[in-house]
């Protein structure tokens, strides 16, 4: 059963901005569904209108198989937590709590029952009595949640209710949000801009950008494959290494993909490389991840990459080299907007396959809902220009080594790439895929 439906949901607001544009969302019963960007790209207003708070321009919201978008926000089964707790300081802990339950009505020795049991199971039992200003961060998080639990509401909406606490404190109610949550089998709508809290409690993840919907899926799924550059370059640590490689095709054996000086060779009998060897002559996108890479001897067999470490973070755990390899570097920003490096005005973007492409594209699109979403937001282009060489930004290849290494900046180092595990994309930032996961 779904609890809630958006359908092609758009908001503009009065001076013509468009926060949210034809996002269409399914969230089903019981299941924890997070919504994640960074700031300004309306996820918040999607909350918000769900909640009743914002009406939506053009869409439909459907609750519980029902037209919500005339439904007062009091009538709608919901509760909402802030980000800043919106604890009522006059009231003490227990009667926060057991707000909702008398504007209700609901008696006050079942109401205390109630708020007592709630209380319990968020460890804030023995501060009822105490007022919020008397409560640490944690604790005023913990009674905010109770006081939308103890209404035993359809749906929660939690508008990144952690952002205002510690690392340390944020990844234990992490953990105790998302036990809870699911221990009730409530649905919930969560916001956030930290990927941390996103891929470890969501059951499904919906990432946004400049109000439009880039990909849905599991945590896994969006990181594993994610279905535009953008998704790709917002989620990881360190983020996804995105480089910019030219397609060469020897037909029945292998697809050439060449890195500045250096390539790497994807084989015949790889089931991506159909799709990639569409681009021969043209530039894509390479992506790789951190783990994806090895340090190796120099001589080591297989597709190997050979650069000089630029410097070093040491993390405790690990340390982490940047490596020049020579390649050329594509860049996302926080905002979504992709480039080589800074575009100059007169700078042409990379010519297309014309109808082959179009054919391509079209296919992929019909399989990619990040793709058929992104394409409708209006602001597609080319994520790959050709400013010249002394514009272009040199590739610093991200890869994890022991925690304390025998090498510096400077040290040349060999990297083994394990290119069953390479994400493809063209030049406007969409996958290069076989299918939709």
């Amino acid at each position: 059963m779904t609890t809630v439906a958006l359908k092609d949901v758009t908001k503009v607001f009065p001076d013509g901005t468009v926060a949210v544009d034809n996002v269409s969302l399914d969230v089903a019963d019981g299941e924890f569904m997070v919504l994640l960007g960074p700031s300004g790209c309306g996820k918040s207003t999607v909350l918000r209108m769900v909640a009743g708070l914002e009406d939506p321009t053009t869409g439909a919201i459907v609750l519980n198989g029902q037209l919500a978008n005339e439904l007062p926000p009091r009538d709608r089964g919901i509760a909402m937590v802030f980000q800043d707790f919106a604890l009522y300081p006059h009231m003490t802990v227990g009667e926060n709590i057991g707000f909702p339950l008398r504007l209700s009505g609901v008696e006050p020795a079942p109401r205390s029952e109630r708020v007592a049991d709630v209380a319990s199971a968020l460890g804030i039992g023995d501060v009822l009595g105490r007022r919020p200003n008397q409560l640490s961060g944690g604790q005023r998080q913990r009674v905010a949640m109770g006081r939308a639990i103890v209404r035993r509401p359809g749906l929660f909406l939690m508008d990144e209710p952690l952002s205002n606490l510690d690392s340390g404190l944020r990844a234990e109610l992490r953990a105790e949000i998302s036990g809870l949550v699911r221990e009730l089998g409530v649905s919930t709508i969560y916001v956030t801009h930290d990927q941390a809290e996103a891929l470890t409690m969501a059951d499904r993840v919906a990432i946004m950008r400049k109000g439009v919907l880039q990909d849905v899926g599991t945590p896994t799924q969006v990181y594993g494959k994610p279905a535009t550059l953008y998704v790709a370059a917002f989620l990881g640590s360190p983020r996804m290494n995105l480089l910019e490689a030219s397609v060469y095709v020897h037909l029945d054996r292998y697809v050439q993909l060449n890195l500045g000086e250096q390539s790497l060779y994807l084989q015949w009998n790889d089931i991506r490389a159909r799709a990639v060897s569409h681009f021969h002559g043209e530039r894509i996108v390479i992506g790789v991840r951190a783990e994806a890479l090895m340090p190796v001897a120099p001589d080591h067999p297989g597709d190997v990459l050979h650069g000089r470490i630029r410097y070093l973070e040491h993390h405790g755990h690990e340390s982490l080299a940047f490596v020049d390899i020579g390649a050329t570097a594509v860049v996302v920003d926080e905002v979504g907007r992709a480039a080589a490096e800074i575009e100059e005005p007169g700078a042409r973007g990379l010519r297309r396959l014309g109808n082959v492409v179009s054919r391509l594209k079209g296919r992929a699109n019909a399989h990619n809902p990040g793709t058929a979403l992104a394409e409708r937001s209006g602001q597609r282009e080319s994520v790959l220009s050709d400013p010249g060489r002394h514009h272009r930004r040199a590739a610093e290849l991200a890869v994890r080594l022991a925690p304390y290494p025998q090498v510096g900046p400077g040290h040349p180092l060999a990297v083994a790439v394990r290119m069953e595990a390479l994400h493809f994309f063209d030049d406007r930032g969409d996958r290069i895929d076989v299918g939709w996961r």
